[in-house]
């Protein structure tokens, strides 16, 4: 303490401020960090501890501490600095005695260099630095120096006549499936592919699809997953930036077909599997695959337009597995239940983790997935024992069962991931199956999809659902703009590290090294900048504050809004044009606005999207405006635009609505008023549903509403009140008229 008041006295005499003021610019110092404040400088937000010597992450310096004293001194900048301190001892993770050590810290600092930037250092150094950098990683676990395929093919070895996979009442052997995918690996080999060729499989989740996916492995090549349902703009965009020159495929697809045409493309046929047919074909090809390997890409949305395919190797892809298999207590013949889209990252694990251990994968199609009764029955019918959903799926099975436990009688683990996981949902989870764990997973393609687990047997005692700790050969570290650590408690950015961390974007140097870069505290090693924000607790696990950019997640599938935006405005005649989020944050929905005085119909430009951008990046709802609003310095107002999405309804031209004629037509309205949260008087007979803010997951929970009398591939060809009505009506006219025969 006396060190800290003779740098006051010392600071006083040489700024000519008064004490108080230079203790005040101190605590400002430090409460914008334990606060995440940006108060500073505009990119000063999140400032933390000492980087080593020699990282990348430091430049221009800001404001020096005489500055900033003068700074406090003013009128204006002491209600600001007293506002941010004042925050600053609300919050919870950093008792009043760490934070006061960090002051004294600040002071001594200012004293010995008053003009040096004030973010030249950050708070965390010596041995709180050490001791924040050992509890930034998972457990450290050897793995083995063998690859994913070689230890399925030594599974094989042990037990050929066991059963790896099922799918819609098919099943394959072991043996079975690793000799297709061995004649497919065989046969990519003899057409040329070398190491790390990229190859794309474009099939529907199917036991051919598995095969396609192990036998890449096999032969040393990079699996691409790309959606059959893809329109063949996005498909000759994955190909183009991924310089892939080789398609697997589903037969009959006429999007993949003109995607490749003219391109150098080869395409073989899973249902046409080329090669040798004989005995020799089946065995195992043994090439040598390094670890540090390519293993496969997964594309992802990209803010500037294009999507970028996120690289990762073998060691990361082995490693992850294992973490799934020790934090979710997968055991020998456990049935893991695959359900996620195969361009969804978590898809790959849940496809091959089952084979390391003797298991079985359980392939459950989407029409399944949509319809949540059979699916419920198909997870129990097949006996899973470890699934893993969205949360907001999550919350239509726990509607489904209301509480009925029986309903999955074999499972034991369920994971969650892909979307922030309330406490509620945790809380009705436990009151429904208190013996069965809940893992709350996260991570990001960049890093070979989870990297931390945190694992519930009982709801959280807090307001929020924290992340867990990191998996095995895994760091997480949260640091502030400069790649340096904050002090436990304080928010920062999630910044992840270890065996995890993915190569980078194919072919794509500029993003790579924007969120690609050397760890600063282990040489030789890179890291990953996820633009999460969180913090370390005290326990040592993480929460997850949010983020700090236009990106979101919709059914699990991460997108960036301004790759949206930008394919909106290549839509002729669009002038202007901007995305928002509406909806509810389990549920949200893309709201288009857009301009242009030739612009043409919300249905043109909602052709023009889909032909270009996945479904689910396709908004929901497209309005046409006169122009659109602008904020005081010019900007799109984004803001007015959410408040005008979230508006209820879309009354007719006259200001109403034409109203149900029949007794379904008002039975569905009613449905629609309380499924969507839209006042009855403007649900008519003429409504679309995801005009009124309907989603696939509003959807899923139409059906089951309406008794399952209508599947959700159903309703998005009935897109009106009176459409579904008519369906309805002509189901129970067939039904009646079975009962008479």
């Amino acid at each position: 303490m006396r060190n800290a008041e003779a740098a006051i006295e010392a600071l006083a005499a040489g700024t000519g401020a008064d004490p108080d003021t230079v203790r005040l610019a101190a605590s400002f110092k430090v409460a914008a960090v334990l606060t995440g404040s940006d108060a500073l400088t505009g990119s000063d937000a999140l400032t933390g501890s000492d980087a080593p010597t020699g990282s990348d992450a430091h430049g221009d310096g800001g404001p020096s501490w005489r500055e900033l004293i003068a700074r406090v001194a003013t009128p204006q900048g002491r209600a600001e600095a007293e506002r941010v301190r004042a925050e600053a001892a609300e919050q919870e993770h950093v008792g009043p005695e760490r934070a006061e050590g960090y002051v004294r810290a600040v002071l001594e600092r200012m004293a010995a260099s008053p003009d040096e930037a004030h973010d030249a250092h950050g708070l965390v150094a010596g041995e709180e630095l050490a001791a924040t950098l050992a509890g930034s990683g998972g457990p450290v676990r050897p793995l083995p120096d063998r690859r994913f395929h070689e230890l399925f093919e030594e599974r094989v070895r042990r037990h050929p006549d066991a059963v790896a996979a099922v799918q819609a009442g098919r099943s394959w052997t072991y043996a079975e499936l690793n000799g297709r995918a061995n004649r497919i690996a065989r046969a990519l080999r003899q057409q040329g592919l070398a190491d790390e060729d990229v190859v794309a499989v474009v099939a529907e989740r199917s036991l051919e699809w598995m095969a396609a996916v192990v036998a890449i492995f096999k032969a040393g090549g990079c699996y691409l997953p790309l959606d059959p349902a893809f329109p063949a703009e996005r498909i000759s965009v994955v190909l183009e930036r991924s310089g892939c020159r080789r398609v697997l495929a589903d037969p009959g697809l006429a999007q993949l077909d003109e995607a490749v045409r003219g391109r150098g493309v080869t395409v073989s046929l899973l249902t046409d599997i080329p090669g040798d047919v004989g005995p020799a074909s089946e065995e195992d090809l043994g090439l040598p695959v390094r670890a540090d390997q390519l293993a496969y890409i997964y594309f992802t949305s990209g803010s500037t337009g294009e999507p970028k395919g996120a690289m990762c190797e073998h060691a990361g892809f082995l490693n992850h597995l294992y973490a799934k298999i020790e934090d979710l207590d997968v055991r020998e013949g456990d049935v893991i239940a695959q359900t996620a889209p195969q361009c969804f990252d978590i898809s790959l694990w849940q496809l091959v983790c089952a084979l390391l251990v003797g298991g079985r994968t359980e392939i459950i199609g989407q029409d399944t997935v949509t319809d949540v009764r059979r699916f419920v029955d198909t997870v129990t019918r097949a006996g899973v024992q470890v699934a893993q959903l969205v949360p907001s799926y999550l919350d239509l099975v726990l509607e489904t069962l209301q509480g009925d436990s029986r309903g999955l009688p074999s499972l034991r683990c369920l994971a969650v991931t892909g979307e922030a996981l309330k406490a509620e949902l945790v809380h009705r989870w436990f009151a429904a199956f208190p013996g069965i764990p809940l893992v709350n997973c996260y991570g990001t393609t960049e890093v070979s999809d989870d990297t931390n687990h945190g694992v519930l047997h009982r709801p959280p005692a807090g307001r929020s659902v924290p992340l867990g700790p990191p998996t095995c050969n895994v760091r997480v570290y949260v640091m502030d703009e400069r790649l340096r650590m904050v002090p436990d408690g304080a928010p920062g950015e999630i910044v992840f590290a270890g065996v995890c961390v993915g190569r980078g974007y194919v072919n794509d140097a500029a993003r790579t090294e924007a969120a690609y870069r050397a760890d600063p505290y282990v040489p030789g090693e890179r890291l990953y900048r996820s633009g999460d924000f969180g913090r370390r607790l005290p326990s040592g696990e993480f929460e997850y504050l949010g983020r700090r950019d236009s990106q979101v997640k919709v059914s699990g599938f991460r997108i960036e809004i301004g790759e949206i935006e930008n394919r909106l405005l290549q839509v002729p005649g669009v002038r202007d044009g901007a995305v928002v989020i509406a909806g509810s944050t389990e549920d949200p929905q893309l709201v288009g606005f857009y301009s242009g005085a030739a612009a043409p119909e919300p249905a043109a430009v909602d052709r023009a999207l889909a032909a270009v951008l996945p479904h689910y990046m396709v908004p929901g709802r497209l309005h046409r405006l006169d122009r659109l609003p602008l904020s005081a310095n010019g900007k799109i107002d984004r803001k007015a635009l959410t408040a005008r999405a979230k508006e209820q309804g879309r009354p007719t031209a006259d200001g109403g609505v034409a109203l149900p004629e029949t007794d379904t037509e008002r039975r569905v309205a009613r449905l629609w008023a309380d499924l969507l949260d839209v006042p009855l008087d403007q649900v008519g007979r003429g409504s679309r549903f995801v005009e009124l803010g309907g989603t696939s997951l509003a959807a899923i929970r139409l059906a089951i509403a309406l008794d399952r009398a209508v599947t959700v591939g159903e309703l998005k060809t009935t897109p009106t009140v009176a459409e579904v009505a008519g369906l309805l009506d002509r189901k129970a006219a067939g039904r009646s008229a079975e009962a008479r025969r």
